[in-house]
């Protein structure tokens, strides 16, 4: 038995000199050891094969080399395959993984030469057969071209080069997954085809353009395009409700641009690169469906909407309204708060500030804390959707919303003259510190919020903030009113009880 210790601490860890002074070699080792028999063995060999699209080789390179590299691109294995498959009858015969069994990879031609050791392949003179094992490098369904080749490389034997490898009964395939296709490679679509056939019968169109969209991203259907063929009138209703004077063809479409919305979310893929036609839009339109939500408002509808009802706001309620537009005519931006009970009309109230600013062809963008609260705001959604904040906000040290810089939400949030979020007084505090992040990164303004104006709407009186597994201190701590901003807010107060001033008018 071997012991050692070290006697001064505070010296500085010499880990290699703690390991041979503390490693103990046992008399059997030595003499395994002294008479050089292994350590360890592998059996059998595997030789890795690459695997890319034409061209798609990786290439390493320097600052000094990278002209030549991108001239002379590395030779491969699939490469050399393809060049032994040339020159090489019994070649011909091998799938791409059972070539080393038979070839060695010559290290300076960088191609495939004969064994010349080994077990003799009856028939074949000069040819030996060895116990090697290829292995083809694994590729990602999302990767789909890449995908299919190694599909293709896995049941055709004896290629001469890309084109060949996807040519089926003389035909060049424009595409590896089709070739794939036409060699019945791919699973029939039949359990994709029962989930949109019971979908069609119980789900709303929106419903089901979400399903087929989860399908083309994460199922990877053999024949999409047939699916969508058998099932684009149930995905489209909707749409052609909504527009009864528009032909087929364009409902279709729009049915297709929301598809690739959802597609774009949720795998950042549009329509072609999943086996569909293509939707007819602007390429700058690809990621603008958040910019389009917030500019499709009939304005001449609220304008009537705003000449009917601003007359009907009481003395406190038209206080806040003439502040807060008086906000956006000056452009001075600022955090400005509602602290409205319960009947006060602090809905009616935003939905009038809303209609004002969407009236003159403005963007404003209607969030809350929940859901039934934004559906009662025009447009509103809940603030989690709008923003995609973190789930775990209270964990999280200096949150910020999960936008990309490139959707059309980015746009919305760098011209909107006025964010409401109502209800926020459910919200953790880092909530509305991770907004405050944002759009000074978004608008490059370093003020706070970037210069927006932000309108909260709440009451105190009513829920706070939940935090799971928390005392009611937690609670208290979360609130909007410890957040580092809440010294930046204005507040305006509703105090009057419609439901009962109206009964009394009655």
């Amino acid at each position: 038995m071997a012991v050692f210790g070290v006697g001064n601490v505070a010296a500085p860890l010499d880990e290699i000199n703690q390991y041979q002074l503390g490693r103990y070699l046992s008399s059997n080792e030595a003499v395994w050891r002294i008479l050089s028999f292994p350590i360890h063995e592998r059996h059998p060999t595997v030789v890795h094969l690459a695997v890319h699209l034409e061209n798609g080789q990786r290439v390493y390179f320097t600052a000094d080399n990278v002209r030549a590299r991108a001239l002379v691109p590395p030779a491969t294995t699939l490469a050399a395959f393809y060049s032994l498959c040339q020159d090489d009858l019994f070649a011909k015969t091998l799938l791409y993984s059972e070539v080393p069994k038979f070839y060695t990879r010559n290290a300076s031609t960088k191609k495939f030469q004969r064994r010349k050791q080994g077990k003799a392949v009856e028939g074949h003179a000069n040819l030996y057969s060895s116990d090697a094992l290829g292995r083809l490098y694994i590729v990602h369904p999302n990767n789909t071209e890449c995908f299919y080749l190694r599909l293709l490389l896995i049941n055709i034997r004896g290629p001469i080069s890309f084109q060949d490898l996807r040519t089926v009964n003389g035909q060049l395939c424009a595409t590896y997954r089709q070739a794939c296709q036409e060699l019945n490679l791919l699973e029939n679509d039949a359990h994709w085809d029962t989930a949109l056939a019971d979908a069609s019968n119980t789900a709303r169109p929106q419903q089901i353009r979400t399903l087929f969209a989860i399908i083309l991203t994460t199922c990877f259907p053999s024949n999409p395009k047939d699916l969508w063929e058998k099932y684009k009138n149930y995905m489209s209703e909707d749409i052609l409700h909504r527009l009864r004077a528009a032909k087929r063809p364009n409902v279709y479409n729009e049915a297709l641009i929301l598809i690739e919305d959802i597609c774009l979310t949720i795998a950042k893929k549009a329509l072609v690169q999943l086996g569909m036609p293509a939707s007819n839009r602007p390429a700058n339109n690809l990621f603008d469906r958040d910019l389009q939500r917030e500019t499709h408002y009939d304005s001449d509808e609220l304008g009537t909407f705003v000449r009917t009802n601003l007359p009907q706001l009481i003395l406190e309620q038209r206080i806040a309204y003439d502040r807060i537009m008086r906000a956006i005519t000056e452009q001075s931006g600022g955090l400005f708060f509602i602290d409205a009970p319960g009947d006060t009309g602090k809905t009616f109230l935003l939905s009038l500030i809303l209609a004002t600013i969407r009236s003159q062809n403005n963007i404003a963008l209607a969030i809350a804390s929940s859901g039934i609260a934004a559906t009662l705001l025009d447009g509103g959604r809940t603030t989690h959707s709008a923003l995609k904040l973190p789930l775990n906000l209270q964990n999280t040290e200096a949150p910020t919303c999960n936008i990309s810089k490139n959707s059309g939400m980015v746009k919305v949030l760098q011209t909107c003259q006025i964010i409401i979020w109502d209800e926020c007084t459910m919200s953790h505090k880092k909530a509305l510190e991770a907004l405050d992040r944002t759009l000074r990164d978004f608008r490059g303004n370093r003020r706070i919020f970037g210069g927006a104006l932000i309108l909260l709407s709440g009451d105190f009186r009513q829920t706070l903030p939940i935090i799971p597994r928390s005392t009611p201190a937690d609670e208290l701590h979360a609130c909007l009113k410890l957040s580092v901003l809440w010294r930046h807010l204005q507040k305006l107060t509703l105090k009057t009880n419609m439901r009962v001033q109206l009964q009394r008018d009655a």
